[in-house]
């Protein structure tokens, strides 16, 4: 059987009173690191530009026309690289005439312009 201390009435008012402050410390320091944080946060750039509905606006279009650009530039070499893949294969006639077919039409295209 463990002994409990006694405690008055008053030695425990002290306790909660001494309690509470270090509770009040700690908040207050607390808020000000969150204060300092959110600061920090408004200062960044990415929030900077979306602040601004022209800069946000034109952010995305730049991003959108880049992505777009992308795609446009990767799906043609992989299309590019699949029809002269497919144009070499002699061995399955019906493949390999309509993958040459393909790269004449290709070809007719580029000499075009």
């Amino acid at each position: 059987m463990r002994l409990r201390p006694v405690l008055t009435d008053d030695d425990k008012r002290d306790l909660k009173d001494q309690n509470s402050a270090q509770a009040q410390d700690a908040l207050a320091s607390e808020i000000a690191a969150l204060r300092a944080e959110v600061a920090h946060l408004n200062a960044h750039r990415f929030v900077r530009i979306h602040n601004s509905i022209p800069r946000l606006l034109a952010f995305n279009f730049a991003r959108g026309a880049a992505f777009a650009l992308g795609t446009l530039l990767g799906a043609s070499m992989i299309l590019s690289a699949l029809a002269w893949t497919i144009s070499q294969i002699e061995f399955l006639p019906v493949i390999g005439e309509w993958g040459a077919e393909i790269m004449r039409q290709i070809e007719a295209a580029t000499d075009a312009p």
